[in-house]
């Protein structure tokens, strides 16, 4: 969940260098893929000129799905979209569309941004796996998530911004896409990518709240110690003001298996502030990563922790002192 970066236009140049092919969005190893976008933009503008279901079908299929990306595959897999929830929302929501195109493009030109972040996150963590990064175009439910060694971007909700136009969209969708829009997305990209990549070197996702709040919680505390960034969103403010409530709470739920009430919502819950589960599991690893005698391999441990595993994850949690005392 998506995200300016902190290492300058130097390092910028510097890092290309190093890492050759990050920038670009034409399928080169070890880079950015955005050509998704623009197809998607292309079978847009034809569904759109046409009234007939079945021209409306055609085009998606041969403009957009069939000659999409690996990655655009996978992002389907990954959040079971499909051409019916693409015509259904194309269909629905134009205004929405019409506002978030521009953004979205724009993205094809920043892939570049990412590799001083990647090479960074080498340095911290020698270990990490190359991933391929994928800017593709959704059905409205991700901003960013990966399978296997893709990173997954929204471009229909990373390019968004105060001025998307939220007007169309069901009432539950558009309070939660308004506060992500509010928060200037644009700004942290980096983040965004970076949170993801974290998620392609992890073990995952866990069997429980618990684990699903320290698996995303991770990605969230890694991705801040390679760019100096926090989300931008409620769950960073609302956590440290209340964490002795929070912590309270999460700790009589947090082996059920139901994890709604703090993961993977927005601010219509108990607290009126969504994700609330993200900073209970950022907040752990800050334990654990504090009291650790070497804070290089406490890093590594904490990218490596089998999420699955219950017993390594109540293991992990004893050792971060998150609930020491009490």
């Amino acid at each position: 969940m998506r995200y300016v970066h902190a290492l300058g236009a130097l390092l910028l140049g510097l890092m290309m260098l190093a890492l050759p092919g990050l920038g670009r969005s034409d399928g080169g190893a070890g880079g950015v893929e955005s050509a998704d976008v623009d197809r998607f933009w292309t079978a847009y503008d034809r569904i759109v000129a046409t009234t007939d279901d079945a021209d409306r079908r055609r085009i998606l299929q041969r403009e957009f799905l069939d000659p999409g990306s690996a990655g655009l595959k996978a992002f389907m897999q990954a959040k079971g979209y499909n051409a019916d929830c693409y015509l259904d929302a194309i269909r629905r929501y134009p205004k929405f569309w019409g506002s978030v195109r521009a953004g979205s493009l724009a993205l094809a030109a920043r892939g570049g941004e990412f590799a001083p972040a990647i090479a960074r996150f080498r340095e911290l963590y020698p270990a990490l796996r190359p991933a391929r990064i994928y800017f593709a175009i959704g059905c409205l439910r991700s901003s960013g998530t990966t399978l296997g060694d893709k990173v997954l971007i929204g471009a229909e909700i990373a390019g968004g911004d105060p001025r998307t136009d939220v007007s169309e969209l069901p009432e539950r969708m558009s309070r939660a896409l308004g506060v992500y829009f509010r928060s200037e997305p644009g700004t942290q990209l980096v983040l965004l990518n970076v949170h993801e990549y974290v998620h392609t070197q992890q073990k995952g996702p866990g069997a429980n709240l618990l684990a699903q709040a320290m698996y995303e919680g991770a990605a969230d505390f890694v991705a801040e110690r390679i760019t100096g960034q926090v989300p931008a969103q409620p769950y960073m403010r609302y956590g440290p003001r209340n964490e002795a409530t929070l912590k309270r709470d999460f700790r009589a739920q947090m082996r059920a298996t139901d994890w709604s009430g703090w993961l993977y919502n927005g601010p219509g819950n108990a607290y009126g502030t969504g994700d609330l589960g993200y900073y209970i599991g950022y907040a752990i690893m800050r334990d654990y990563y504090q009291r650790a005698p070497d804070q290089s391999r406490a890093l590594a441990e904490i990218i490596e922790l089998d999420y699955r595993d219950g017993a390594k994850v109540e293991a992990f949690l004893e050792r971060s002192g998150f609930y020491a005392g009490e």
